[in-house]
């Protein structure tokens, strides 16, 4: 098999909308669950993070070589004989200047995996838990890729401080991700959908664009000796394939509207795929 190269794959975005992995760029059959199946796919997805941590002192780190590393989600999944399915980029193409992309969280996969997707049509800043940015060797890179951390303890301060540098960003031409779940979450349910993206997008005056992802090959691993210490790399099932789907626009207008018409078209596409929602 060929390994996809990202300038491939942004190609296919930016000339038809989307993506999908064809029969020569995976393995022709699907590797079987295991460990070292596991092992592998975990050890091509995490290695952004000590590879971002080597580059940003040597001052080579840029969003480029950022998204070069973070390609490894999609030919890391081809490599096991699995798909990714990218569709309804089209409306990214034409919608101008900076939004506001919602997106639902299932797995660690899907960070990794919109990077390269997301610069293939201008600079974002991504909103994460403010854990992530004080791992050691990793706070000037999260700093330099425009992470924004969030806590849990100060629920206010967080969206007083968020839509402050979030306005001022949007405004230098950054467009901005959000996973309104907050944790990761096997059910798409509206209890647990933030209005914080789309309080954003309404103080930016600017729209608010639904992505839609499908990452079960690789679920949190909740049981087991090793769940404390790979939480966030379970077992992977290379039966599934990855999916990822964008919205329409949605214009700017009062944060309640745009949140209610996100979550409806995002858990439409969801049940569309057949992936369990709570209105």
């Amino acid at each position: 098999m060929r390994k996809t190269k990202i300038e491939e794959f942004r190609k296919s975005l930016l000339e038809t909308g989307g993506y999908e992995t064809p029969d020569d760029r995976r393995a022709p059959r699907r590797a079987k669950p295991g460990a070292l199946t596991t092992l592998g796919f975990s050890l091509r997805v995490c290695r952004v993070f000590p590879m971002c941590a080597l580059y940003e002192p040597l001052g080579i780190l840029n969003t480029d070589r950022w998204a070069r590393l973070c390609f490894s989600s999609v030919t890391g999944a081809e490599r096991l004989g699995m798909k990714v399915i990218l569709e309804g980029w089209r409306n990214r193409l034409e919608c101008e200047g900076p939004v506001v992309y919602l997106c639902n969280h299932m797995s660690t996969v899907e960070t990794i995996l919109m990077p390269p997707v997301l610069l293939t049509f201008g600079p974002f800043n991504i909103v994460a838990k403010m854990s992530l940015s004080r791992i050691p060797f990793l706070v000037k890179a999260a700093a330099h890729m425009g992470m924004v951390g969030i806590g849990r303890k100060s629920p206010r301060e967080d969206l007083v401080n968020l839509l402050k540098v979030g306005v001022e960003r949007i405004q230098a031409g950054n467009s901005f991700l959000i996973f309104p779940q907050g944790t990761r979450q096997k059910v798409f349910d509206r209890k647990h959908f933030s209005s914080i993206g789309a309080k954003l997008a309404e103080k930016a005056g600017c729209p608010v664009m639904p992505i839609v992802v499908d990452t079960r090959c690789q679920p949190t691993r909740e049981q087991g000796i090793l769940r404390k210490v790979f939480k966030d790399f379970g077992p992977v099932d290379p039966s599934f394939d990855i999916r990822c789907a964008c919205g329409p626009a949605i214009r700017a207008d009062k944060a309640k509207a745009m949140h209610e018409q996100s979550f409806d078209w995002m858990a439409s596409k969801l049940e569309e795929w057949g992936l369990p929602t709570c209105r």
